[in-house]
């Protein structure tokens, strides 16, 4: 299969751009974007699984499986690979940006950025590559019928929530088309800001709550980490092991594991040390390593390798916490092609520096070799920097509404900075066309999510997968 290309530089005249927009409308009109047919030769859903089970750690397999079983928003959550199989048959505009891959309500929060002040922004980058811009708002504007429909909203509401955030990407892509480069790179959403302006448009209970959740997500650093992580041995923090979520290296079989990775740190550190700018592989090099656990994380990533490394600088109260999480072939490689990057980590970094306004000063890469002796790739960032998300389960309906709006208008921003966002805002027009047909694509998918979640169930009720409820 061919190399995904670089995205495209140096576009041309705006008028141009403008027309080109315009022009594709023809080829791809905007209605067409509307509703969703299952191909008569699809997949079963399940089959796509079970192919990815096969490059993960076997023993959390069941617990990604249980963990999509909880609800159809938690099936969706895990079945990335699953909707881009469909999207690929969907039509598209011609306009590539680079893609998230994975861009539902959940893959959306809050962190600190270098400045340590909190922003909203894109947070999974797992499956970031070049590809057409519509899928990323097809998927986020999926998952909020999906999720509407499981906190009980009425279809109307659904509606509603998922055509404004259509509208929201659209107006943000047609505000950005008017600014310079620059002013594009520069634009964010800091949560101050946010909060001010939502004083008054959401109840005194709910204004409360988010900012108790915000409090709660700039504490979460280093220290917070260690805090829940660790326990003291003999002046040392170590990891607590939590089986089967959190083990420590110490407990692997050979009983030479914990060498290994003492010996091994100095080597991955370096590599990975190498992949940062300069005064940041400074701040790295003053730390030193001090343990290794493996922690399983989210849903998707489940049975994919993820590890903790604890890093101590000055002394125990000088802790950083960096994670260490496989980076696999993006699911959308088998629809538009590889990736440019010969390192899968390489590829999540520059995507995420690519799309989001401010990345992690730690994020960088590595290829290492496991104890099992296989060559694997990595991304690098803190494992815990002011990261928060909101419980999408205890959103009303206006609230919602309003975040659906906020995750529109970062996708666009994000999407902005690397795709022709002249002719895509060109090609989006003023109109509320492609909002309508962006409702009933959403709605219609909505409906195949929940049939390929009774697929699972099925499949699990007969035994044909193996699930671990409630871990």
């Amino acid at each position: 299969m061919a190399r995904q290309s670089r995205l495209v530089e140096g576009r041309g005249s705006v008028q141009g751009r403008s027309e080109q927009g315009k022009g594709a409308r023809k080829q791809v009109p905007r209605s067409s974007h509307a509703g969703f047919v299952a191909a008569v030769d699809r997949p079963d859903p399940v089959v796509l699984l079970e192919e990815q089970a096969l490059s993960r750690i076997p023993e959390l397999v069941p617990i990604r499986y249980g963990r999509m079983a909880a609800s159809p928003f938690a099936f969706f959550r895990g079945a990335a690979a699953v909707m881009a199989m469909d999207l690929a048959t969907s039509p598209t505009s011609g306009f590539t940006v680079q893609a998230c891959g994975d861009a539902h309500l959940a893959n959306f929060g809050v962190y600190n950025s270098p400045e340590r002040r909190l922003v909203f922004d894109v947070n999974d980058f797992d499956e970031t590559l070049p590809g057409p811009w519509e899928w990323d708002l097809k998927r986020l504007a999926a998952s909020l019928v999906i999720a509407g429909r499981g906190n009980g909203f009425a279809e109307s509401e659904i509606t509603d929530l998922v055509r404004e955030s259509a509208m929201s990407y659209r107006t943000a892509m047609s505000s950005f088309a008017g600014m310079t480069n620059l002013d594009v790179w520069y634009a964010r959403l800091e949560v101050g800001e946010i909060l001010e302006g939502l004083r008054g448009q959401l109840p005194e209970e709910s204004m409360r709550r988010l900012e108790r959740t915000t409090v709660r997500s700039s504490g979460r650093d280093n220290a917070h980490a260690v805090s829940r992580l660790t326990v003291e041995v003999d002046g040392t923090p170590r990891f607590i092991s939590q089986p089967p979520l959190v083990v420590p290296i110490s407990e692997f079989a050979d009983g030479q594991s914990e060498e290994w990775a003492r010996r091994e740190s100095r080597r991955i550190i370096g590599d990975y040390r190498a992949t940062l700018e300069d005064d940041r592989r400074h701040v790295v090099s003053q730390y030193e390593y001090v343990d290794l656990a493996r922690k399983v994380v989210g849903v998707g990533s489940v049975g994919t390798r993820a590890w903790v490394v604890l890093l101590l600088g000055r002394d125990t109260r000088d802790p950083l916490v960096l994670q260490f999480k496989e980076a696999q072939a993006s699911v959308l490689e088998a629809h538009v092609g590889s990736s440019e990057f010969a390192r899968s980590g390489h590829r999540v970094v520059a995507g995420q520096r690519l799309m989001q306004a401010a990345s992690d000063i730690f994020l960088g890469w590595f290829r290492g070799v496991g104890l099992d002796g296989h060559e694997r790739d990595f991304y690098v960032r803190q494992l815990r920097d002011g990261k928060g998300s909101i419980d999408i389960e205890s959103m009303a309906s206006k609230g919602m509404g309003i975040y659906g709006r906020m995750c529109a208008w970062t996708l666009a921003r994000a999407h902005a900075r690397s795709g022709d966002r002249i002719a895509i805002a060109s090609y989006l027009g003023n109109s509320r066309v492609f909002d309508d047909a962006i409702v009933d694509f959403a709605v219609a998918y909505a409906d195949q999510n929940d049939r390929d979640h009774a697929a699972l169930l099925a499949a699990i009720d007969s035994g044909r997968v193996l699930a671990t409820l409630g871990v």
